[in-house]
């Protein structure tokens, strides 16, 4: 009784009312920091800022859930044998018209580096996923943005199995970014998706047309000036430590 007790609280804990397959098999799953994750703080976010409430059951909401669940399983889990939101043997992962990842691909480099991978010179490189592991990535996000970086369907102009659909990506810069002082101010950018599903709607293509690297670009030069000017201050009020 007390087992049953004890899966039925994990259980309970685990569910997500935007994200199929949280709580499905939890046990079972090998999940990437050892449990189910849980989504409060971002999903907090989200209700107080999304543009619309979507009614349950539409078009709408189902691909909003369908992509959040996809992130969810790429983020946390680490078998794509465990992925119930994709068709692994045919899944391509397309951003920005650059070749395909695959099922097994995404899941190595992970979504931020899958998404803000870019071929702009490297002066102009304020995220370089090159050089970021999926660990380092989430670790970087996951500090700039600790109330989590929210995603919402705008609208959906066709229905499976090719939906296409306008999105909308928010987060607030409270942490710090590597080196660079958090300014409070929202990184919010837009996009259009196109996805293919199967007769079980898992998605089989994914395909993304954005610019966050643009918007992302523009909070870390504002960072860096403001954590230089913090930093020319300091210099000028701070006493010689050799003359206390």
């Amino acid at each position: 009784m007390a087992t049953d007790v004890k899966e039925a609280a994990i259980i309970e804990s685990a569910a997500d009312k935007y994200r199929s397959f949280l709580h499905d098999e939890a046990q079972e799953i090998q999940w990437r920091h050892g449990g189910a994750p849980t989504y409060d703080a971002v999903n907090k976010l989200f209700e107080e800022g999304r543009t619309k409430e979507w009614p349950k059951g539409s078009i709408e909401e189902l691909v909003q859930n369908a992509i959040k669940s996809w992130e969810m399983e790429l983020s946390h889990k680490t078998s794509i044998k465990d992925f119930k939101s994709i068709n692994p043997e045919k899944f391509k992962l397309i951003v920005n018209g650059k070749e395909g990842l695959s099922a097994e691909e995404t899941l190595k480099v992970g979504s931020y580096n899958a998404l803000l991978k870019s071929s702009m010179p490297e002066e102009f490189k304020y995220y370089k996923a090159e050089e970021e592991s999926f660990e380092s990535s989430h670790d970087v996000f996951r500090s700039a943005f600790p109330r989590g970086f929210a995603w919402e369907v705008i609208a959906v102009y066709s229905g499976p199995p090719i939906v296409t659909f306008k999105f909308r990506h928010w987060g607030y810069f409270e942490g710090p970014y590597k080196d660079r002082a958090p300014t409070g101010e929202k990184a919010e950018f837009y996009g259009i998706g196109v996805m293919k599903v199967d007769e079980s709607l898992r998605a089989e293509d994914v395909e993304g047309q954005h610019s966050p690297v643009r918007n992302l670009k523009r909070k870390l030069k504002q960072a860096l000036a403001l954590t230089s000017e913090k930093s020319q201050e300091k210099a000028q009020t701070s006493s010689c430590p050799l003359h206390m």
